[in-house]
């Protein structure tokens, strides 16, 4: 007898409302960047952006309406990883001096960012088989490698993939019953891998130097011979690391309650970089205010609640942790990038889920949430 399949409007109404709503804030801030910057139509980045929704939802509607638990098998597992990790070195060199888009005529492909939904099928595969024996060597050490490995090829090139990543991960096995010894001890190398990540590049090191010590003070008193400075200085990128922070803070301020306006904010025109990317939040907070930036959260804790209740009440432990490796790796995505935009962490580029400019991002998250829906549609 086949299963019934409910839809659940709630999550999907919520998801297409965001993605359409991400369009139209795209094209309020890259217009002028578009015209300015690119001597480009004023649609430019709108009309790629809506070409990668059209896409991104028929994927979404695709995974939906599959059961999920087609995807808990092996060759999903670890040849998608597999896959994945293939094309992390490959976009090594073919992108080097980034390290991140595959070009492909005006096309670009960011590998990293397909690495999320591969490692959620590959740990909700991984810990569903292993459930009983969760804290068992034979479970842990090939899953921390693994996520080692992904984390380790992530980073080179983009630090705030790799902490959603392995923030997800630790979501996961936290959930599934990791003793507080082990999960102590991987919070403590994540610690350590964060600041190795950090301190290998002069302009990461920077952006934390100058978000808490910003006059070099405490660093002059630390480093005398100002060895450190002269390192965070070798590179262009380490110009300017708090003017992002302070071009947000201004923007968001001027929003105040209700904003100045759909199209009518003035941060965006080339005082706040990258608008129509990292920092669109901030152009919500600035036209919309703080009315419109609620309006966004509140899309973000119905994906939240979503995926919570549907990882407590999944049929299977599969989709309980499929459902909580979603949830988990675009709400911390989420939180990142709007702590940022609020000047509240250092200065990190990842772009806000469903919301920001870029045909790779936007697929990715769409299809861990037609994932979602998947689980949610043949929940009881």
């Amino acid at each position: 007898m086949a299963q019934r399949v409910k839809t659940d409007w709630l999550l999907f109404f919520t998801v297409v409302a965001m993605v359409c709503f991400g369009l139209i804030v795209v094209y309020s801030a890259s217009s002028v960047v578009a015209e300015v910057r690119y001597q480009e139509s004023s649609y430019f980045f709108l009309i790629r952006q809506i070409g990668a929704a059209i896409v991104s939802l028929a994927v979404m509607m695709f995974v939906k309406s599959r059961d999920y638990r087609m995807f808990r098998s092996p060759a999903w597992a670890f040849v998608g990883l597999g896959v994945v990790l293939m094309m992390l070195v490959a976009v090594y060199f073919a992108d080097p001096r980034a390290h991140r888009w595959f070009r492909i005529g005006p096309m670009k492909l960011q590998p990293s960012e397909f690495a999320k939904p591969a490692l959620i099928i590959f740990l909700a595969y991984f810990v569903a088989l292993r459930a009983r024996v969760i804290n068992n060597r034979y479970t842990l050490m090939p899953a921390a490698l693994a996520v080692v490995l992904l984390a380790c090829m992530v980073v080179v090139a983009d630090l705030g993939t790799a902490i959603v990543l392995v923030a997800t991960a630790a979501a996961v096995f936290y959930v599934a019953g990791m003793e507080r010894r082990y999960f102590i001890v991987a919070i403590l190398g994540g610690i350590a891998f964060a600041m190795i990540a950090v301190v290998s590049k002069p302009y990461r090191l920077n952006r934390i130097i100058q978000f808490f010590d910003p006059e070099y003070k405490v660093l002059s008193y630390v480093d005398p011979g100002g060895t450190i400075k002269r390192y965070t200085s070798s590179s262009l990128a380490t110009r300017d690391t708090g003017y992002q922070g302070l071009q947000s803070r201004i923007a968001v301020g001027n929003g105040g309650v209700l904003g100045v306006g759909l199209m009518q904010g003035k941060q965006k025109m080339l005082f706040l970089p990258e608008a129509h990317t990292d920092s669109i939040y901030a152009v919500v907070g600035e036209e919309l205010g703080f009315l419109g930036c609620t309006a966004l959260l509140a899309g973000f804790l119905i994906i939240l609640y979503r995926g919570i209740w549907l990882s407590i009440h999944a049929p299977d432990d599969f989709g309980r942790y499929l459902a909580l490796g979603v949830t988990a790796s675009i709400v911390v995505q989420a939180l990142v990038n709007i702590t940022v935009v609020l000047d509240l962490v250092p200065t990190k580029g990842i772009p806000l889920p469903m919301i920001s400019y870029g045909g790779s991002s936007l697929l990715s998250t769409l299809t861990s949430l037609g994932l979602l829906m998947s689980v949610s549609e043949r929940t009881g």
